[in-house]
């Protein structure tokens, strides 16, 4: 197993905090209606559930109401650096309408950034992946400079571009973990990308497997060794967890568990949290 430094105090400011921010996941995201969502919204338009006070007026009862989307849902403190630092703790109902939607195209933006900060955070926590420490933590930095960019410049921003920058130190990252992992037992399995869709994986040896953006929709996964597997961006939506091992999985992140489901033996990395909704039965 991979070892690695708790950075959970780093980490805290990359978590959703909804006290702090103004509701921007409810109003800037659009949304339609399907299994995940009760009723379409466009982007810039709020929730019709959303309070006047930014709390979400059926928070207990999202599930029951239709909006499973919004619970699996996570921000990486892209919401309250928006509202808290980008925009200085001006609320877009007191604001212009120019404002508000500036800050409707400003989040989206600084959740994709703030997501790479999770992913090189963790990166930098991985002893096997310490070769590309240095450009690791020079990403982390220019990455944490972009989220501070005044709004216009953020929304002018190429993204994407960044993002295929960082990635590369990522999948770095991943093929040294990776690597380690499996020395002796073969080279790792590669299926990233691959369509996985309800796939019959009870007990499977993915230890070390490349899952990168695979589509792992309600597969099987009882059991499954995922040990040190990199799951970057892999679709856990409904996928069965049940007593698996995610020990040291690498880019594993609290939305693909709140997505997938499990039990109390489903063994999971140190940095997440049990989803509520999973079973409390072994």
């Amino acid at each position: 197993m991979q070892d690695r430094k708790d950075t959970r105090h780093e980490r805290s400011g990359l978590r959703g905090d909804c006290a702090r921010c103004f509701g921007l996941c409810c109003v800037a995201l659009p949304f339609a209606a399907s299994a995940d969502f009760a009723l379409d919204k466009p982007a810039g338009q709020p929730c019709p559930n959303l309070r006047d006070d930014h709390r979400c007026g059926i928070h207990t009862r999202l599930r029951q109401k239709g909006f499973t989307g919004c619970t699996v849902y996570d921000c990486f403190g892209a919401g309250q650096k928006v509202s808290q630092v980008v925009f200085g703790g001006r609320d877009w109902r007191t604001g212009s309408g120019a404002d508000a939607r500036l800050m409707s195209e400003v989040f989206p933006v600084v959740r994709q950034l703030h997501e790479l900060l999770w992913y090189v955070t963790e990166a930098l926590t991985l002893s096997a992946a310490r070769p590309v420490h240095g450009e690791l933590r020079r990403a982390l930095e220019r990455t944490e400079q972009l989220t501070l960019l005044p709004p216009g410049e953020l929304v002018a921003l190429d993204v994407g571009a960044h993002r295929q920058e960082v990635n590369v130190l990522l999948l770095r990252t991943s093929e040294l973990v990776r690597a380690g992992a499996r020395r002796g037992k073969g080279r790792p399995k590669d299926r990233r990308g691959a369509d996985l869709i309800g796939a019959r994986l009870k007990g499977a040896d993915l230890r070390g497997a490349s899952l990168r953006g695979a589509c792992l929709i309600a597969a099987d996964l009882t059991g499954a060794d995922l040990r040190d597997a990199d799951l970057i961006g892999a679709d856990l939506r409904n996928a069965n967890l049940t007593d698996a091992d995610l020990t040291g999985a690498i880019f594993v992140t609290q939305p693909q568990l709140d997505a997938a489901r499990g039990s109390a033996a489903t063994r999971l990395p140190g940095s997440l949290s049990r989803p509520a909704h999973w079973t409390t039965e072994n």
